[in-house]
Formats: structure tokens, C-alpha cells, sequence
């Protein structure tokens, strides 16, 4: 009930801004609570901690995203496109809002155990929905028989992962959505002479 309160949403839309902005650590729930536009207080109505706003706003964020590509990955008639279309819009979705890129990227990566847990736990809609595609590409034949999903799914997802820490890295100076092709092309096709 809480999730649907405009106030929530306000609250983890000003934690990807401060967060990016002075990094996990440095955010206090006082500079959140401000950027929100809201007291001090009214954080504790929606959230227990600090970690609390930052799993809620990958578990948010990265829901939002996955229900949306579980839909638009279903209008596409093959796995092939399916798979390009989650590299088109992972990366578009990074773009398209540079802190919250810079939270996913690296803030989440410098966090303790247990957070780390949480955040694999939110990871896991992303790795099954990237695990069907790659299965239906199986077994209609677009990707080879002895293909290791799960292995695949590893690397699928880590070089997409890898490809945007890069480009935060380098200060998101080019066009992350244009490399997706390549990308895709990359995974399919591998590196060698045909």
C-alpha cells in the first residue's frame, strides 16, 4: 500500500538523485528527505533505513522495467529479437536517466553482504526473464542445441552489465544505445572467422 502513495514514489525519485549525486554513503536521509520535498520524519513512514530506500529503489526501478519488457518482449516473434530488444532498451533506460545509471552501475556495487543479497534477490526477474529467451531460442532452433542457459544467461547478462559500468565510467560521453546492435551481434555470433 505504501508503494502506491505518490509520496514513495517522490521519496525514491530524490534518493536516485542524492545518491547519485554524493554516492551511497555520503546521502543522508536528511538530504534525501529535502530533495523529496518532505520532513525528515516522513522517511521513516516509508522506509526503516537508508538501505531500506536503496533496495526499494532497485527493486522499483528494476521492476518497472521488467514488467514493461515482459510485455514488449512478447510482441516480438523471435528469441533473436527478443534478446535485442532487452540490450535496446537495458541501455536506454541507463541513458535515458544518468543517475539513476550511476546508482545501478556503481552505487549498488559498493554495499555489504546482506545488501548485496537483497540486490541479487531484485536481479532475479531480470536473469529468469533473460533465461527464457535464451531457452525459447533453444528450442526453436535460433540458438545452438547444447547451449547452457544458465551459463549463457551469466554471460548474456554481464556483458550488458560490464558494457554500462563501462560507459558511466567514461563519464557516459557516447551514445550507450548504439551500441546494442554490436552488442547483440557480439553474443550471437561470438568472435570467431565464419
Amino acid at each position: 500500500m505504501k508503494q502506491k502513495r505518490p509520496k514513495y514514489m517522490q521519496i525514491i525519485d530524490a534518493a536516485v538523485v542524492v545518491i547519485a549525486e554524493n554516492g551511497y554513503h555520503q546521502s543522508q536521509v536528511s538530504k534525501i528527505a529535502k530533495q523529496a520535498g518532505v520532513a525528515d520524519g516522513t522517511i521513516y513512514l516509508y522506509f526503516k533505513n537508508k538501505e531500506d530506500i536503496l533496495i526499494s529503489l532497485f527493486k522499483e526501478k528494476m521492476g518497472q522495467f521488467i514488467e514493461r519488457m515482459e510485455t514488449d518482449i512478447q510482441k516480438k516473434p523471435s528469441a533473436k529479437e527478443k534478446l535485442l530488444l532487452l540490450i535496446e532498451e537495458h541501455f536506454r533506460m541507463l541513458a535515458q536517466n544518468h543517475h539513476l545509471a550511476l546508482v545501478t552501475q556503481l552505487e549498488l556495487r559498493q554495499s555489504n553482504l546482506e545488501l548485496r543479497q537483497k540486490i541479487n534477490e531484485v536481479l532475479k526477474g531480470y536473469l529468469n526473464m533473460l533465461e527464457s529467451i535464451l531457452t525459447e531460442g533453444k528450442k526453436t532452433g535460433e540458438f545452438r542445441q547444447n547451449l547452457d542457459v544458465r551459463l549463457a544467461r551469466q554471460m548474456v547478462f554481464g556483458t550488458i552489465d560490464e558494457t554500462a559500468t563501462t560507459w558511466v565510467m567514461n563519464d557516459q560521453k557516447y551514445d550507450l544505445p548504439a551500441l546494442a546492435e554490436n552488442v547483440h551481434d557480439l553474443l550471437l555470433n561470438g568472435i570467431h572467422q565464419s
